[in-house]
């Protein structure tokens, strides 16, 4: 038990220290991986370098090849290494209203009849209005009201090319992708990454993000603008940890 206090002890300070880079720097995106639920977060994923059985070439009266999906060709991603393209196109739309309302009411009143053969003698002691029937009473009530409303929307379209970074033990593909685009003084960057199942790639060899498990989507940027609409450090540091 004394280890345990000791190990939280010594992890506060990396607690406090991840708090104040994520309100200066911003929230992080979590790493990619499959859910706990669906699969063991130990899931063994073969080394990036693993060579994969080519298929056999056609012989001289064939126009199949071993291996492909379509007749001629298959130009989708199957490997480490190789590239699709990603087709982003998020239209969301959301609406929370939430009200509430409480009022809680509570009264008391206490007496002390018999106390050791002392109720008598409290008369002296307290003021003359002192009665042992009625030595203590209290009324509370307390009324809260609170009402919130979130509309949010958000449309983005996009375009963006991944590559294969890793082919799970099931077939399945880690992809991961970067885009960035300098405009003046002001770089926007695109980043996507997630997992897809072969059979989602469509034979142009694109992908749409609803069909990305695990998908991180981020769209920002970097440089002036960027830097004027932040809300600075000390700012959000106080905002962050004022307790009023």
């Amino acid at each position: 038990m004394r280890l345990r206090l000791l190990a939280l002890v010594a992890l506060l300070p990396l607690g406090a220290c991840s708090s104040v880079m994520e309100a200066v720097k911003g929230p992080e995106l979590a790493p990619v991986g499959y859910p706990a639920a669906l699969m063991p977060r130990e899931q063994a994923i073969l080394p990036l370098a693993a060579p994969r059985d080519e298929p056999r070439p056609a012989s001289a009266n064939s126009l199949w090849r071993t291996g492909a999906r379509e007749f001629f060709a298959d130009q989708r991603a199957a490997k480490v290494g190789d590239i699709l393209t990603v087709l982003i196109d998020i239209d969301d739309s959301a609406k929370t209203t939430n009200q509430t309302t409480t009022t809680h009411q509570s009264d008391m009143t206490a007496g002390i009849p018999h106390l050791l053969g002392l109720e008598s003698s409290l008369g002296k002691i307290l003021p003359k209005a002192f009665d042992p029937a009625n030595a203590l009473g209290t009324n509370t009530k307390t009324d809260q009201a609170g009402s919130g409303a979130i509309t949010r929307s958000e449309k983005i379209a996009l375009t963006i090319a991944a590559v294969v970074t890793t082919v799970l033990p099931n077939g399945n593909m880690v992809i991961q992708g970067v885009q960035e685009v300098r405009t003046n003084a002001e770089v926007r960057q695109l980043t996507v990454a997630g997992i897809v199942r072969p059979e989602d790639i469509s034979s142009s060899n694109t992908v749409r993000h609803t069909q990305i498990a695990e998908a991180r989507i981020s769209y920002g940027g970097r440089g002036d603008i960027s830097r004027v609409q932040k809300t600075p450090g000390g700012q959000a540091l106080v905002e962050k940890f004022w307790p009023f």
